[in-house]
């Protein structure tokens, strides 16, 4: 057992504010623990420091190796084993017997980085972390693009390892599985807590719950301050009008009088100012969401689209997917599940027309005229600001810069470019797109990758709000069963 020791940590980008402000902590090595908090906080942003990858002030000492997930490949157009060697020291034998723990087929070693699917890379990456068994490993995201049985293959990998790490998803029910503590950014303060992620939402939902209370009677009691320095300021005021009115009076006894009353008023005002001002101090910055709104449009069609018996290949490559038939209706929500490869994404594109997947048999129909808006899973090389994404899309600033300061996106990050965005970020800036597009239909693929739990909470309110017609990829159980969408599943061949 080692401890990894955070003291006085201070951090913050280059003109911006600080993300920590001298955070201690002692972490156990041997914990697993999950890194939550909203996109923007500092999760990647504290790996990183943690990894000496960035400049701060303070002292973070530890008596152990960290390893980190995702390490980029640099060729991936090379066969797996040697795409790994040529940067990291690791035997075929290290990688081979993590493999075996996650259930994945060693001949991947032999295959083009680059071929494999999102959940085979991700395996070969996690085995790559956990190679060394006396590290602490930092994982960020390992469950983003994962299918729901790939997913459950991670978990149980992850639960049975004796190591420690820091993980950062923000999927709830993997992390139920497998942290047993909780380390949270929070919006004044960082949480570091004993249990799961169900845990730590039930004691910040009372937590929450009193500080609601609190901050009530907070603002009635600035309420009333501010009411009372309004009175003092008042008779100050009627005090220098006494003084000029009365010309004829005796002045010196008026301008003493008024000179008493201003004075006495003033150091009131002052006391009730710095009285608000301490109070205002005291109120806690709650975690609330904000609704959103979605330019749905309905069409005078009731089928909106129809597949029948459908199967697709790319040009000299087998069908993808058994035959899938399903039809979906004007305010229905479709939930398109299969393993990572199936067929997905393409089959989306295929409804869009886009690339050159050919239909082998069936059919897909949809209603005439149509208005898509089509969310794909991200976006990374937009070289774009955000007004000149609004003037390529046709879209409105202002009500663009709205939707994102609901999902949670920094103000100082506005002026900033598409592609220097983080991660969430980013995805936020094509939901909004999407979301301020008049639209009969919405074709989104896995829209709650790399957006914190609040703004899963806000999607799903939305579409339970509005019921727009959308086709959606996701592998997230909650997300299906809270928004009660049909589920269609596609089937490798």
């Amino acid at each position: 057992m080692s401890t990894i020791s955070i003291k006085n940590l201070s951090f913050a980008y280059n003109g911006q504010d600080l993300l920590f402000d001298n955070v201690s902590l002692s972490l156990d090595s041997q914990w697993k623990l999950g890194l939550l908090g909203r996109n923007g906080r500092g999760k990647t942003t504290l790996l990183n420091i943690i990894q000496g990858k960035l400049d701060y002030s303070g002292k973070i000492s530890a008596n152990i190796d960290f390893e980190y997930f995702p390490q980029a490949i640099s060729d991936k157009d090379n066969l797996t084993l040697y795409a790994i060697q040529d940067k990291f020291h690791v035997e075929q034998w290290e990688l081979k017997k993590e493999f075996s723990q996650l259930q994945l087929d060693p001949k991947v070693l032999w295959q083009p980085f680059n071929t494999l699917s999102g959940g085979e890379q991700t395996k070969v990456l996690l085995a790559l972390a956990f190679k060394n068994k006396n590290s602490f490993v930092l994982l960020d995201e390992p469950t983003n693009h994962l299918d729901a049985h790939t997913r459950q293959q991670v978990a149980t990998y992850l639960n049975n390892k004796k190591q420690g790490f820091i993980i950062t998803s923000h999927d709830r029910d993997f992390l139920n599985q497998v942290i047993d503590h909780t380390l949270v950014i929070e919006a004044q303060n960082i949480r570091l807590q004993q249990g799961d992620y169900a845990r730590y939402e039930e004691q910040k939902a009372i937590e929450d719950k009193s500080n609601l209370a609190q901050n009530e009677k907070l603002k009635r009691s600035i309420s009333q301050l501010k009411t009372s320095a309004t009175q003092k300021k008042n008779w100050a005021r009627s005090a220098e009008r006494e003084k000029e009115n009365n010309s004829h009076a005796d002045k010196g006894f008026i301008t003493a009088k008024a000179a008493r009353v201003m004075k006495r008023s003033t150091t009131m005002q002052k006391r009730i100012e710095s009285q608000i001002k301490d109070k205002e101090g005291l109120l806690t910055n709650i975690e609330t969401i904000t609704p959103l709104s979605i330019n749905f449009q309905t069409s005078h069609h009731q089928d909106i689209l129809n597949v029948e018996k459908l199967t697709l290949a790319y040009p000299g490559y087998d069908s993808l997917f058994k035959p899938i038939s399903f039809n979906l209706k004007q305010g229905q929500q479709v939930v398109l599940k299969g393993d990572n490869g199936s067929g997905k994404s393409s089959l989306i594109r295929a409804i869009l027309k886009q690339d050159d997947i050919k239909i082998i048999e069936g059919n897909i129909s949809l209603a005439s005229n149509l208005k898509i808006s089509y969310l794909q899973q991200l976006e990374d090389n937009n070289t774009d600001n955000l007004k000149q994404f609004v003037e390529h899309h046709h879209l409105e600033y202002n009500e663009l810069l709205n939707i994102l300061h609901k999902l949670g996106v920094e103000r100082n990050t506005f002026t900033n470019r598409i592609c220097d965005l983080s991660a969430g970020q980013k995805k936020k800036v094509f939901l909004a797109k999407s979301l301020l597009e008049p639209a009969n239909l919405y074709l989104w693929d896995e829209p709650l990758n790399y957006l914190d739990t609040f703004n899963q909470d806000q999607i799903i309110e939305l579409i339970k709000t509005y019921r727009p017609t959308m086709l959606i990829i996701e592998h997230d159980s909650r997300f299906i069963d809270e928004i009660d969408a049909e589920v269609v599943e596609l089937q490798k061949l």
